[in-house]
């Protein structure tokens, strides 16, 4: 679609997932192709043999055509809960995109005795906020190390991975000396919180409960039914516009300084393109990066800047990591940097 259309573009963005057998995903994404990519349709769906998860843009007049295809079709059906946006200043997406993949989650589950359909009990928003009133009741945060540190509910856990694969056996560590407490768990749009609620029931945990259609679904229901709102800060969403502001707090700090702010963004230098919190006087002195060796980099010939992208993963896979890199940032880890990085090519170091 060509941009200047995009920019005309009315839209309302809207995900959803479901769990379900799918026997023939190829299939199944050729027809959400066809339907989907004449309708103007934009976004990212992923679809495997265990089900589907969506995230997309809908132009607003095909909205109800939208709806009826979803209700109707034996894959989807109206048990679906269709998350819509509750905070979209601007275009979540410029294209279609549609993969079939091992699983819509990737949760590195291999244990052929584990069944996600055996989950924990859904909670709508009330619900939680009764809940979570508990005393007694773990509140616990499915989300990434990146989502939560810009906005989460009162009292909530979080798991300090950057993947779901990682999170699920931290989780059951962290809490496996609590199995009779309450647990009620929560992310996004309810997907991963969904899985993980089935893992904790299936390592022993008692009363497991999840937020159904997750933080977007919660802050509509609080809105519109007036009941007190327990999330702060920003809703982190995979698409363009980064987050949701929910509330007008601002928890997360910027990572240079210091100073309160929530504006996330990649770093310039392609060879580390970290996710991270950078307020706007930091933007500036750092030109985008995340540290004064990645600003230098961006300023090396593009000859050099490739080779550095190509030593970084072979050469220093620790600093490939977001979480070390985050690390070195706050300045409690000691793993090669960027710094060495750029010396290396400074001194002719070749590849292998």
């Amino acid at each position: 679609m060509h941009y200047s259309s995009l920019v005309r573009r009315r839209e309302k963005v809207v995900s959803f997932y479901r769990y379900v057998y799918i026997s023939n995903p190829e299939a199944f994404r050729e027809e959400l192709w066809q339907v989907f990519s004449a309708w103007e349709i934009l976004g990212r769906i992923y679809i495997a043999p265990e089900g589907i998860n969506a995230q997309m843009s809908v132009p607003e007049w095909m909205i109800d055509t939208f709806v009826s295809f979803v209700s109707e079709h034996p894959l989807l059906g109206k048990e679906i809960l269709l998350n819509w946006a509750i905070d979209q200043p601007m275009l979540a997406f410029d294209k279609l995109k549609i993969k079939v993949r091992p699983k819509i989650v990737a949760d590195g589950i291999s244990d052929p005795t584990f069944n996600p359909a055996r989950k924990g009990a859904y909670v709508d928003a009330q619900s939680f906020n009764e809940l979570t009133d508990r005393e007694e009741t773990l509140v616990v945060d499915m989300r990434n190390h990146y989502e939560y540190e810009v906005g989460h509910f009162e009292r909530a856990i979080e798991v300090p991975a950057d993947t779901f694969r990682e999170q699920l056996s931290l989780v059951v560590d962290m809490l496996g000396q609590q199995k009779d407490r309450p647990v009620v768990m929560y992310c996004t749009g309810g997907i991963r919180c969904e899985k993980a609620s089935a893992w904790l029931l299936h390592h022993g945990f008692k009363q497991v409960y999840h937020l159904r259609g997750g933080i977007i679904e919660y802050v509509r229901q609080v809105r519109e039914k007036g009941l007190p709102n327990k999330f702060h800060g920003k809703n982190f969403v995979f698409d363009a516009r980064m987050g949701e502001r929910v509330t007008d707090e601002v928890i997360g700090h910027c990572y240079q300084c210091g100073r309160p702010s929530d504006r996330q963004v990649n770093c310039r230098n392609d060879a580390c393109h970290m996710l991270f919190i950078q307020c706007e006087d930091c933007a500036q002195q750092y030109e985008g990066c995340c540290s004064s060796a990645c600003r230098e980099v961006v300023h090396l010939p593009e000859e050099q800047q490739r080779l550095i992208r190509r030593l970084a993963p072979q050469k220093l896979p620790a600093f490939c990591n977001a979480r070390v890199r985050r690390m070195q940032l706050m300045g409690s880890a000691t793993h090669p940097t960027m710094q060495d990085l750029v010396e290396m090519v400074r001194n002719g170091i070749q590849l292998a």
